[in-house]
């Protein structure tokens, strides 16, 4: 952070709000001319600051509006069980991210499906098929209060 200076934090924030921004813009904004704008936004890319530019994708039209915070345990954690399992929930789409965690649950994964029949299929045709599932739980969100895209250390 200490090499971060006021304008690159400016940078990365404006960014984070809006990763097409036309340079032009995002000069202005930074109060910079072009050139150096690009020059930093290049620097921020080389040392890893940025590290990549997305879409931000509609779930819920894509994928549903029912989100399920999913705590798993395994039967034992060992590397192989913990690298199947992981292997595993990659290949799942309505896996949307997920956490190694400690406590009492394995993982913690976020899963977004459009209703509880396609949630007991994820649940029927996937997660309780992966081997070395021994206990799952889920909690269902109500409704988002709060998602950031940017690091609050911007």
């Amino acid at each position: 952070m200490k090499e971060l200076d006021a304008i690159d934090r400016r940078i990365l924030r404006l960014l984070s709000e809006d990763g097409r921004m036309a340079w032009r813009d995002l000069a202005e904004q930074v109060g910079l001319s072009l050139t150096p704008t690009i020059r930093r936004v290049r620097l921020l890319e080389e040392r890893g600051y940025i590290e990549g530019y997305t879409a931000q994708l509609s779930e819920e039209r894509l994928a549903g509006s029912m989100t399920v915070f999913v705590s798993v345990t395994l039967e034992r954690q060992s590397g192989h069980t913990l690298s199947i399992f992981e292997q595993e929930i990659a290949r799942i789409p309505n896996v949307m991210s997920g956490y190694v965690m400690t406590g009492g649950a394995d993982y913690l994964l976020r899963v977004v499906v459009r209703d509880l029949a396609e949630y007991q299929r994820f649940l029927t045709d996937g997660l309780t098929r992966i081997p070395g599932v021994a206990h799952i739980q889920s909690s269902f969100a109500l409704k988002p209060i709060l998602q950031r895209s940017a690091s609050p250390l911007v």
